[in-house]
Order: C-alpha cells, then structure tokens, then sequence
C-alpha cells in the first residue's frame, strides 16, 4: 500500500468488489454481451500496450494531441513578452518613471496591469470554453479562437499608451481561455492510455517555444531605441493563427465527444484515422465499444452536464483536485520564470545580459520538457509531482538565503543559477505532470467543462500573484530581489503537503477504471494499489 513519496509498488491483496445490485440497474448497453467483450478487449489491449508500441500504433494521434497542444504557445508568448516589455530598454524610456539609483522603470501598477489584464481575459474564456465546446466540439471551438485571436492582436500591436496596450492584452486573453481549456482535454482523448502523460506533457513544451521565441526577439530587438523595440516582437504573434487554423480544420474531433454527442459512426471514422491506417476493422470497432461503455456508465450517472454538476458527488472532489493542480503552478517557482529577464535584472546582472540569461533559461526549459516524456512514461504521476515540488521548495528556501547575505558579484551569479535551475526543475516535472493530471482526473462527461473551470482557479491564483511577484521584485515595491524565494518555497510548501495527502495517482488507468476509484472514495495515497476488475461497471 502507497504510504510515501515515489512508493510505487503495488499490493496485489486489495480486491475492492462490487455491489451486484448494481448489475440489476445497468442500462441496456452495457448487458449487451457483444459490445462488452469488445469493450474488454479493447482495455486490457491498452493496459498492455507500451509506450513506443502505442507511438507506433498511433502516429496521427500523436500528431494531433501535439498540434493542439502547440495553441498554447500563443499564451506562452504573450505572457513572456509581458515580462520582458518592462526589461526593455526602449520601452521604459517610453512608458516608464526614472528611479534614482535603479534607472529607469515601468510603474509597479502598471507591470501587474499588463501581467493581469491578459489572465482576466483568459479566465473569461475558459468558461466560455465548455458550454462552446460540449456544443461545438474541440475542432471548430479552437478555430473559433483562432480566428478571435488574430483580430485582437491589431489592438496590441497598433496601440499607443498603457492603457490601450492593456486593453488590448485583455482581449487576447478570451483566445487563450479557450486554448488552455480545450488542448490538454483534446490532447487525452485522442490518444491511447499509454500515451496521455507524454501528450499532455507537451503543453509545457508549447510554452517553452514560446518563451525562447520571445527571449530570442526581445534580445534582439532590446538594441533598438525606438517604438519598433516592442512592436516587432508584437506583430511575430501574427505567425501562429492562420498555419494552425488550416491545420486543425483538417484534424480529426474527439471520438470520445462525438459519442457523447450519439455520431458513433463519425466517432468510428476518428478512431480509425487515430490509428495506423493498416489498422483493422474490428480494432477500430473495440476500441468505439470501450468508448461507448465508459460514457453510457457516467450518463447513466448524471445526465446532460452542467456547471453545477462540478460540485456535486464524487464530481466535487475531482474538481477540486484540478483546480488546485492548477492553481499550484503559481506557487513552485513558475512565476520567477515567467519573469526572468526581470529577475535576473533585480539579481544585479546588466539588462543585456539578463536578455542574454533569459533565452538561456527558456532554452533549458525546453530541455527539460523533453526529458518530463521519459519521466511520465515510466514513473506515477504522483511521484514526479512530489519530488518536483520538494526539490523546488528547497531551491527557492535556498534562493532566500543567497539574498539575505552580504551580495557581491558571487551572490549575484548564485541567485541568478538558482533561477534557472528553478524553471528547468518546473518545466520537468510540476509544469508537465500537472496538465497529465488535470486531463485525467475528471470524468470523460464533464471534461471540457472541468478543464475550463480548473484553469479558472488557475487565475483567481495567478492573478493577486502576479501582483505579489511584481511588488516584490519592482525598485519602486519591496525590492526583495532573490528573497522573494522565501514566500514562494512557503507557498511550495502548502503545495507538498496539500499533494501528499490528495493527489490520486492516475497513470495507468482507464477513465472507467478513474471513475471507479472515484465512485467508490479511495483515498488518494490507496488508488495506485486498488485493483479494479475488467468487468466492474459501476
């Protein structure tokens, strides 16, 4: 039985059955003989399934999950431009307050209104997302926002103060609500069990590339003096929308949504351009009879879904584990990341050289999104989030006392690397993992309503954080520089011991075998060594 951090072995003892009064109420799908052999057939050939032999199998879906995922990196982009404006040179010359003994520098107030107005943006989008999704499904909800993104970059890159710039920040934020909802829920449907950790991971790789687009644009547009230093990076945004409208409108939708929605022979036609195109027949029609058993079983259980039903059952304590994934992402270290090039500055290195240290940052971030693949193929969910946030607790414990002694260059260098080796320990591990847990943790019925609302949560944190961030990093706030490690190996701290306790471990599990363990209260720390058998249809 899973008692600790990393225990991953299991107790093959723990036999939970069943109630077989609860046969007496199955609906009539699922005492159909036929379907459920297939529907069995179709789950043990996952279970079985490695991950190179499902990469094989399944190289459309890969392609897929990973196009979807790549949205993301118009969020990422945005958000790290947002953090590098107040570093640019050109632009606080043009918007920004002298500071006797910093130089020049945007406004505390205004820092957080351009790190704000795009997350208000956005937590207005994710809701959007799931009643726009369950009605339209993933495909064209993602070409909607395309399409909505494309129009609200004019406001940004024509506009000509703070406010308007915020504004137009804001309104790019609705696009990204409906990315960031959409693309870990698509990218878990698609693909096999095998394969859902390593797909979902590459969000955190979309927001990497973006990072190191704009690292690499600030850095060389920071030599330039005038309006051109903010609105070249502005206007490379235009660059993603249109490639990824053309792509997806050719990308297969969810059959796991369009089963839900009663299209079972469209679904079937996905499933089959999700595999191999050698791939047979009646491997295409099993897998369609897991899928249809799993969601006759939950809309058995509930019915058409509602926000309300979030909060309601077993529902509620799956919600409340993705939104505080979610919501912890701000809490490990993500948010001296997002504002590197500002920190590097605050930990005494000259702006070019910040520039420079930040598209370093981003690049090993990139790294360390490749090397979270591996990790989650082969090591529990639950596992690499533990670890992860344990090692970034004492990294940022440890960025606090480099900061609390007598600073000299030396103490400058260690802050600075203990900054980079924060993002690379997040981008690995607690980035990743925690889209492969939100993806997972909700019920296939209310997942586009469930990954809206998580991510909602995400930004009722992020946002007084991001506030928080800039006031204690800004010359004209607290100027606490690297001591900010100290509030945020707190936070990590809360994270640690919150995950410890309520963090399921969720790889290797079908959703029906999710719902199962959910349905029937195991505890967190029980769920790896619970063993549910092929049959169980409650």
């Amino acid at each position: 039985m899973s008692s600790g951090i990393g225990d991953d072995k299991h107790d093959s003892t723990h036999v939970d059955r069943i109630d077989p009064e609860l046969h007496e109420k199955s609906p009539e799908i699922l005492l159909n003989k036929d379907l459920m052999n297939d529907a069995f057939e179709a789950e043990n050939r996952e279970h079985e399934m490695g991950v190179w032999e499902a990469v094989k199998d399944h190289p459309m879906a890969c392609f897929w999950a990973c196009l979807f995922c790549f949205t993301i990196v118009m969020e990422s982009f945005d958000m790290f431009l947002n953090g590098n404006f107040v570093a640019l040179t050109a632009f606080k010359r043009r918007y920004g307050v002298y500071v006797e003994g910093a130089g020049w520098t945007i406004p505390t107030k205004w820092q957080s209104a351009l790190f704000q107005s795009g997350q208000c943006g956005a937590f207005i989008g994710v809701f959007l997302a799931g009643p726009i999704t369950n009605r339209l499904g993933y495909r064209w909800t993602t070409i909607l926002a395309l399409v909505l993104m494309n129009a609200t970059i004019f406001i940004s890159f024509f506009a000509d103060s703070l406010s308007v710039l915020v504004i137009g920040q804001a309104f790019e934020g609705v696009p990204w609500g409906l990315f960031i909802a959409n693309s870990p829920a698509y990218a878990s449907e698609v693909v096999p069990l095998a394969l859902r950790g390593v797909c979902t991971a590459t969000l955190q790789m979309a927001w990497s590339i973006g990072g190191i687009i704009v690292a690499g644009a600030t850095y060389g547009y920071n030599k330039r003096s005038d309006e051109w230093a903010w609105r070249g990076p502005l206007a490379l945004q235009w660059i993603f929308p249109t490639p990824l409208m053309v792509l997806i409108f050719f990308a297969p939708e969810s059959p796991w949504w369009l089963i839900r929605r009663g299209r079972k022979e469209q679904a079937l036609r996905s499933i089959k351009r999700l595999g191999r195109r050698s791939g047979n027949q009646a491997s295409a029609e099993a897998t369609l009879a897991m899928m249809e058993r799993t969601v006759e079983i939950e809309v058995h259980m509930g019915g058409e879904p509602t926000l309300l039903d979030l909060l309601k059952g077993t529902d509620l304590r799956r919600t409340i584990i993705t939104c505080l994934m979610y919501a912890s992402q701000n809490f490990a270290g993500n948010l001296i990341a997002n504002q590197a090039t500002f920190f590097f500055e605050q930990a005494g290195m000259s702006t070019d050289f910040s520039f420079k240290l930040n598209l370093i940052n981003s690049c090993l971030q990139f790294v360390a999104n490749g090397l979270s693949w591996p990790l989650s193929a082969y090591f529990g969910r639950r596992t690499i989030y533990l670890y992860g946030t344990a090692f970034n607790m004492c990294m940022l414990f440890l960025l606090g006392v480099c900061a609390s002694i007598p600073q000299n260059q030396s103490t400058n260098y260690a802050q600075a690397c203990l900054g980079i080796i924060i993002s690379f320990v997040f981008a690995g591990t607690l980035g990743p993992i925690s889209y492969s847990v939100i993806s997972e943790t909700s019920s296939v019925r209310l997942r586009a309503l469930s990954t809206g609302v998580g991510r909602a949560a995400y930004y009722v944190a992020e946002i007084p954080m991001i506030y928080l961030a800039s006031q204690m990093l800004n010359p004209t706030g607290w100027d606490l520089a690297g001591k900010c490690g100290y509030v945020w190996g707190g936070t990590a701290l809360v994270c640690l011991i919150s995950a410890y306790f309520g963090l399921p471990e969720l790889k290797d599990r079908s959703y029906r075998e999710l719902d199962i363990l959910f349905g029937r209260k195991i505890p967190a720390r029980k769920f790896k060594t619970t063993i549910i058998d092929v049959k169980d249809n409650e």
